[in-house]
């Protein structure tokens, strides 16, 4: 039986969140993936440490926060494209990403080779 759109995103989740935890060495409070076309949109929680909000109450702070989780995420962006074509078996043209650093919140967008909401609905 072919896996619903809710067990992708699922899956999905679950996958980043342990990625984040082994990467990153932590993870986020929580995450929601929704399949979207051909783009896979994640919405992370709770990123920022206590620390780390404390830092951005300046700007150069701020920038540095943005700057550093930036950089952090895009070096393991080879894994996480991996990551994405081991469960949906789609391959990644593109990633995006960005971290609001006043609600602590990380957005990050796959977009695929493919239209996999469509072939999801077959």
């Amino acid at each position: 039986m072919a896996k619903s759109k809710g067990t992708y995103e699922a899956e999905i989740s679950k996958a980043i969140t342990q990625w984040e935890k082994d990467f990153l060495g932590r993870g986020s409070l929580s995450v929601k993936t929704d399949i979207l076309r051909d783009m896979i949109i994640v919405n992370l929680q709770g990123v920022l440490t206590p620390a780390e909000y404390r830092v951005c109450e300046t700007q150069e702070g701020l920038l540095n926060i943005k700057r550093t989780r930036s950089e952090l995420v895009e070096s393991g962006q080879d894994d996480l494209m991996q990551l994405i074509l081991d469960i949906t078996g789609v391959s990644v043209n593109s990633f995006h990403s960005d971290l609001s650093t006043i609600t602590g919140e990380r957005v990050i967008v796959f977009k695929l080779d493919d239209n996999l909401e469509k072939t999801l609905q077959k």
